[in-house]
């Protein structure tokens, strides 16, 4: 019997046979509009990383060689330029305050590569509750993050009116052990995930070589943190450090140029050498689906092992949360001091939240697309996170080495003392785009296979976007450099430079000053990011894995296709659209501990 089909023209004839269908609400892209639509999405990242890194990174090599000057019309002390103005920076010990920096960061290195990931295995290994107990302790220094006014009120505390008496190694090494705990231990949770292979080495090396990469580089541009110890200590300098007195007091741009050149250099190889690990190892980020994690078989005794370690550890975090943070707290409280005539704290407050706003919104949005664009579009096929390397090197560039820059670009277009200048010269997230890469690079699979474009990039992407929106607008908003650069008058000024103003350059034993401490991160607002990086590290960041090496092209036993979506690979012979349209909420995003 024949198996043609039949038609109105004849039993011969052939029925066309409609090309399938992505299911309800599903989107598939051809080849050549991902290519296109990829392209169009990262030339506006590529515009702002023109615009706030590489011209004012060209800016000042090129015043690296010349006798630049702030104050064109003051007279003293001045460079011949060219290479002397490097040879006056090494003279200056310009080298001597990178070893200092390195100095001060080999703790919340050890930090961030022993403790940071002993805590999360331990974590993971103790079972549900005590991995989300861990979760909701490490939310405590992220949503805590005010340097200046922590790093202040430890120092009054010490030292009274001397601030010498106490040494500034230690206190800046461990002022942000809290956070770099916390940072660390958050991805180190992700990473020890347990997965269907368990191969999670590949991972960890990669994690954990970012960390380090990422604590030094911090490390060297540290500056709301390390000026309040260092420089009212009298003691070393920190390069940067270095590079303000040589730009903004002594007003020799050409050698301050000189010192943030050798910065950018020594920045750049690091964000070089960080984008170029995680391309090497291959790191994705994926989401395991929005269900709870089941409780897991583990033998009793490495399960009750782990709990007690798991408890002593979290005991001492507790213990240098309590050292480094109950000067500051305490102070949470305090009434606002007298403020000058025509300035109010509401207007103080909104100098202080809004400027960073407004950069945060559009530079974190900007590296969402980009990164959706590159992980998830991929427009150069396998070799797209090629893409990467050209923001690579300002991965790790904040404000402090462009300073210079920046300030000569706000003075030409005679923006100084306004309220535009407030805003951070920086309108591009690029550790966020890095981060987002990563995590539609994870995703993909999982669109290509269901078609559901809403249910495996768009909202699981959302709470990411937020987090990395919320984590730049708070650090953004702590950064005080940049405003006491381009402000001078008091009814401009965010909180951390009224601070200032009381500091006068030495801490006051009476307590003038306490207010202003109250308010640089102030109870609304501290309690307002505690509530959200609770939720994001209980409801989110728990419900995400760090992959790295080539993706499994077997799954494991019994798991079918469920178990091969949860590592972001598919099953060997099977073809993406052969895959159930189901829910992939239901079904394919599932925790690889199912198993």
């Amino acid at each position: 019997m024949s198996t043609a089909p039949m038609s109105a023209s004849g039993p011969q004839a052939r029925v066309a046979v409609p090309p399938p269908r992505p299911p309800s609400g599903g989107v598939r892209l051809s080849r050549t509009a991902q290519i296109v639509t990829g392209l169009a999405l990262i030339v506006p990242a590529a515009v702002a990383l023109l615009w706030s890194y590489v011209i004012p990174s060209i800016s000042t090599i090129v015043d690296s060689f010349g006798p630049v000057r702030l104050v064109p019309n003051r007279r003293g002390q001045t460079s011949e330029g060219g290479l002397e103005n490097y040879r006056e920076i090494v003279a200056s010990g310009f080298l001597g305050d990178l070893a200092y920096a390195l100095l001060l960061a080999l703790i919340p290195l050890l930090l961030a590569l022993i403790v940071a990931p002993a805590l999360a295995l331990a974590a993971e290994r103790a079972g549900r509750v005590p991995r989300l107990v861990t979760r909701a302790l490490l939310a405590v220094p992220l949503a805590a993050y005010a340097p200046l006014a922590v790093g202040t009120a430890r120092t009054m505390e010490q030292a009274g009116t001397d601030p010498g008496k106490t040494s500034a190694i230690s206190t800046v090494a461990l002022l942000p052990a809290g956070l770099v705990i916390a940072i660390g231990a958050t991805v180190f949770l992700a990473v020890w995930c347990r997965r269907p292979h368990g191969r999670s080495l590949p991972a960890a090396l990669a994690a954990g070589g970012v960390l380090a990469l990422t604590v030094v580089a911090v490390t060297m541009q540290s500056w709301s943190l390390q000026w309040p110890v260092v420089a009212q200590r009298g003691q070393n300098r920190t390069p940067l450090l270095d590079v303000y007195q040589q730009t903004f007091v002594l007003a020799q741009t050409g050698v301050g140029a000189a010192g943030s050149a050798v910065l950018l250099v020594l920045l750049g190889t690091l964000g070089l050498l960080a984008v170029a690990l995680l391309l090497l190892t291959r790191t994705r980020i994926a989401f395991t689906g929005w269900r709870d994690r089941p409780a897991e078989p583990t033998p009793a005794v490495r399960s009750r092992v782990a709990l007690g370690l798991l408890v002593v550890g979290l005991l001492a975090f507790l213990g240098v949360l309590a050292y480094v943070l109950t000067p500051w707290l305490r102070l949470l409280t305090a009434d606002v001091t007298a403020l000058p005539r025509g300035v109010t704290a509401g207007q103080i407050q909104i100098n202080t939240w809004l400027p960073p706003l407004i950069s945060t919104v559009i530079g974190v949005g900007l590296a969402a697309l980009a990164g959706f664009a590159i992980g998830g579009l991929r427009p150069l096929g396998r070799a797209s996170e090629l893409l990467l390397l050209p923001f690579a090197p300002w991965l790790f560039v904040g404000v402090g080495p462009l300073a210079g820059a920046h300030y000569l670009r706000a003075r030409d277009a005679e923006q100084l003392n306004t309220f535009a200048a407030l805003i951070p010269p920086s309108w591009l997230s690029i550790p966020a785009l890095v981060v987002f890469t990563l995590f539609f690079r994870g995703q993909r699979e999982r669109w290509e296979g269901s078609g559901r474009f809403i249910s495996t990039m768009l909202l699981p992407a959302l709470p990411m976007v937020a987090g990395a929106g919320l984590l730049t607008w708070l650090v953004a908003a702590q950064d005080w450099l940049w405003p006491r650069l381009v402000v001078a008058q008091n009814g401009l000024w965010p909180a951390p430079n009224f601070l200032l103003y009381r500091l006068r350059g030495r801490f006051d034993a009476e307590g003038t000053a306490q207010g202003d401490l109250a308010q640089i991160l102030p109870l609304p607002m501290l309690l307002f990011f505690l509530l959200a990086f609770l939720a994001l590290q209980l409801l989110y960041l728990d419900r995400l894995v760090i992959l790295a090496g080539r993706q499994e092209a077997k799954p494991h036993a019994g798991a079918g296709p469920t178990g091969a979506a949860a590592t972001g690979a598919m099953p060997a012979g099977v073809a993406a659209s052969a895959l159930p349209q189901t829910d992939q909420n239901d079904v394919t995003e599932r925790d690889p501990r199912q198993s």
